[in-house]
């Protein structure tokens, strides 16, 4: 038996194919960057800093992953590529040594409500198989115990060839599955309050609806109604006999004659259930979706009591535990029970199931149930919900790319995620995190500063190399990387209180807690603690609360933020007064917009499988108006180019002079407030950043008429030198005789608080109550909670 030897020669020269470390970005122009070139080490952690807006995002994830993933999908047969989403390659002149590229963004996951956190990370269906093959009794196979899956039987005859002769034979086919057939697999049913459509002690004529849009000469509302035959329109609805009742709200869809007009009649129910339910609350306008929160109430379902599931699928248990109890308990006890399971026959299932469930507590989620709809999730858990596949990959060589891990993670949290960043990267993988908390600028091998400003006062690079090195450069993030609050000196005397008593939404445990008003209150506690379940679900209604929550804020390419903060009506009325013409002229949505491009600037001629190509249109040069539109002047300037200014520029515009208007000049304020001053009016908020999003969402809810503003994680999004300035601005709303409450992890904004309320200890069915009420400095004295260490230790207490 021979043994290989080895000579001491001299180690050869490195492979060549061991060259290649290094990602190379030259001239960058998407967006806002400014021909960006920048070389990024590969296997390593690198941060991308600097403030909201400056072009991290558009540098990370417009470029870098964009292409990587154009890349990938370029390798699939265009039959393939027909059904995947056409990526247009980036604005770059040289991208060298890209990676397969796995992006953990902040979007929300699908609001479906059979979107479940167990359905989104694979944990259910690995559930359903295990009680397919153990529950007792045996019911059948894993979509059995699907709420997705709906139970279907059928039978009829069949037509068959069979040796040259045509055969008829009788066929039955079942299906089991597991939805509950009274709800539907949605786990609640929906109730239309009718108080809310009309006024039953008026008659049609007499106006009874008070559906918003439904006036009285509606031709396809109101007057269907009135002029079909079936009700009296003369007669209060009140007094209507049982078949009238019957045929106003529940009646099949039929032709009706109104005016010589053939039109379709159906009941009151079904016709707002297909015009306002069928559609997306969150993209309705404002005063819809109030009516449709006022109209609709969603109750548990009574017969599957909100699990969602048949009456057969929760029978099936096993160790005296049904699939439904599994999933609504807390997945760091669920994680025990799976532990305590030892049965062979099904040995990898359960490892592979314990290791995604030992993940989520890892990873700071073990408060979570597996039936938590994926669409009350906020960013920061949808974010490292879709973390947990990755935990445990056995793939390297590969770019992570993350968007601000640690939103909506108390600073106790924030070093479990640095660890688990550290460890991907341990395992051979480059890791891109665009982030603003210092705890984790700290932990890079290598950082990216962009600026020195936002929008188009960004888009350079500051600074590229070490820490070390970004805290010496004197640029504002290296500026405000070692900077510290401090706590205030003397804070406000509350002028009231808000009494919430016997809270017990989700995991709070009957709390009774006094809120000051006319101070800066600041509620916070680890992640899932409840604090948003106090202050969002707990707060009494009608006591003037305007509720700012973290839901992202939709549109299209064609929404600005002239239509989004609703700037735009006072603009049109004041352009069509000066002109003496119609409003809707001035819209690039409606009449006054280009025939050639539709008023969207640009024609997008589709390639099929390739990417699609965006042209500037010729007709209107980018301009989105038709020639004649733009002949109509307020102040010397027509409206594309006063959709061009900047917030700052028009504020001065809208302020005196001919084109003075108050309406306009007070959104702009606000807008200026946040510090949103240098955005233009028409840049589609498809390319704003995730920050600036956060603060046009603010600057509208300060519109509202209200006391007391709930803001929740005001921060998400913004550079510690933007959270300066938010902080400015709710001092100047509390000193206005405003009460402001922020659910917040940030130590800056904890710090500048008057009156602290913090939620614990733990998170889930550890958390729920009040483990401190009182000023920060009181809880920086007291250390007894673990905010309080976090927050001595960052004020250096």
């Amino acid at each position: 038996m021979s043994m290989a030897t080895r000579a001491d020669t001299p180690a050869p020269a490195s492979h060549v194919a061991d060259s290649h470390d290094l990602i190379r970005v030259h001239g960058a122009r998407e967006n806002n960057l400014k021909d960006v070139s920048i070389e990024i080490p590969k296997r390593r952690l690198t941060v991308f800093t600097g403030v909201s807006g400056s072009g991290k995002s558009s540098l990370v994830f417009g470029t870098i992953a964009a292409e990587s993933q154009r890349l990938i999908n370029e390798t699939y047969s265009a039959f393939v590529q027909g059904f995947m989403p056409t990526l247009a390659r980036p604005e770059v002149d040289v991208l060298d040594g890209l990676t397969t590229a796995i992006i953990v963004d902040q979007q929300r996951m699908g609001s479906d409500p059979r979107s479940t956190v167990g359905t989104a990370t694979d944990a259910n269906a690995m559930l359903r198989i295990l009680f397919s093959r153990l529950g007792e009794p045996h019911i059948g196979s894993p979509q059995a115990f699907s709420f997705n899956v709906a139970s279907i039987s059928g039978a009829g005859a069949v037509t068959l060839e069979r040796a040259g002769k045509t055969v008829k034979e009788r066929r039955s086919f079942s299906i089991t599955g597991g939805m509950c057939p009274r709800c539907e697999g949605r786990g609640s049913v929906s109730d239309i309050d009718l108080t809310q459509l009309y006024d039953d002690s008026k008659s049609l004529a007499e106006g009874a609806f008070t559906i918003p849009g439904w006036k009285s000469d509606s031709f396809w509302t109101v007057r269907v109604y009135a002029e079909s035959g079936f009700v009296d329109p003369n007669k209060p609805i009140c007094r209507y006999t049982k078949k009238e009742l019957h045929d106003f709200l529940y009646k099949e869809p039929v032709k009706v004659k109104v005016d010589g007009v053939n039109l379709t009649y159906e009941g009151l129910i079904p016709k707002i259930q297909k015009s306002f339910l069928s559609k997306d609350k969150e993209a309705m306008q404002p005063h819809i979706r109030a009516f449709v929160e006022r109209a609709v109430t969603f109750t548990t379902c009574p017969e599957c009591g909100g699990t969602r599931l048949s009456e057969a699928a929760r029978s099936s248990k096993i160790a005296g535990i049904s699939i439904a109890d599994a999933c609504a308990i807390q997945i760091s006890d669920l994680a025990t029970w799976v532990r305590g399971l030892d049965e062979p026959s099904v040995a990898p299932l359960l490892a592979k199931l314990q290791q995604t469930l030992d993940s989520f507590v890892e990873i700071g989620l073990g408060y979570l149930s597996l039936d938590r709809s994926s669409g009350t999730l906020s960013g920061g858990e949808a974010q490292r919900t879709k973390m947990i596949r990755h935990l445990g990959s056995s793939l390297t060589d590969t770019t992570y790319v993350f968007d601000e891990p640690t939103i909506g993670l108390h600073p106790h949290d924030i070093q479990r995620m640095n660890t688990l960043l550290l460890r991907l990267r341990d395992k051979g993988n480059t890791v891109l995190v665009v982030e603003h908390k210092p705890e984790t600028i700290a932990i890079a091998d290598h950082v990216v500063d962009l600026g020195p400003g936002a929008g188009t006062a960004g888009g350079a690079v500051c600074y590229e190399g070490t820490v070390e090195g970004l805290r010496a450069s004197g640029t504002l993030t290296g500026r405000h990387l070692d900077y510290r609050a401090v706590l205030k000196q003397t804070v406000r005397t509350p002028t009231g209180k808000l009494e919430i008593r016997g809270a017990t939404r989700h995991n709070l445990r009957d709390v009774d807690v006094d809120i000051p008003l006319g101070v800066f209150v600041v509620v916070t506690g680890v992640a899932g603690s409840g604090k948003s379940s106090l202050v969002h679900g707990s707060i009494p209604a009608g006591a003037g609360v305007v509720s700012v929550d973290q839901s992202p804020i939709r549109g299209s390419r064609r929404s600005n933020p002239a239509t989004y903060t609703g700037l735009l009506d006072p603009i049109r009325k004041a352009f069509a007064k000066a002109n003496g013409v119609k409003p809707a002229l001035f819209s690039a949505n409606s009449e006054g917009a280009c025939p050639a491009c539709n008023g969207a600037g640009v024609i997008y001629t589709d390639l099929a499988m390739m990417a699609g190509v965006a042209t500037t249109c010729e007709e209107c040069e980018g301009k989105r108006f038709q020639a004649a539109v733009l002949e109509y002047h307020l102040g010397g300037r027509d409206i594309s180019e006063v959709l061009a200014m900047s917030v700052s520029e028009a504020e001065e515009f809208f302020g005196d002079g001919e084109a003075r208007t108050p309406a306009a000049h007070a959104i702009l304020h606000r807008l200026a407030d946040v510090g949103l001053g240098y955005l233009s009016l028409g840049q589609p908020l498809t390319t704003l950043s995730g920050g600036e999003r956060q603060r046009l969402k603010l600057a509208t809810h300060m519109a509202e008429k209200g006391g007391v503003y709930v803001l929740d994680e005001p921060t998400a999004g913004l550079h510690l030198a933007d959270v300066e300035q938010l902080l400015g601005l709710l001092d100047r709303l509390i000193d206005s005789g405003k009460s402001v409450i922020v659910v917040e992890h940030h130590q800056a904004v904890m710090a500048h608080a008057d009156w602290i309320i913090d939620l614990g200890p733990g998170a889930g069915h550890d958390g729920g109550r009040i483990v401190f009420e009182g000023t920060p400095a009181d809880l920086v004295a007291a250390r007894s909670t673990l905010t309080g260490e976090h927050l001595a230790a960052y004020v250096g207490a």
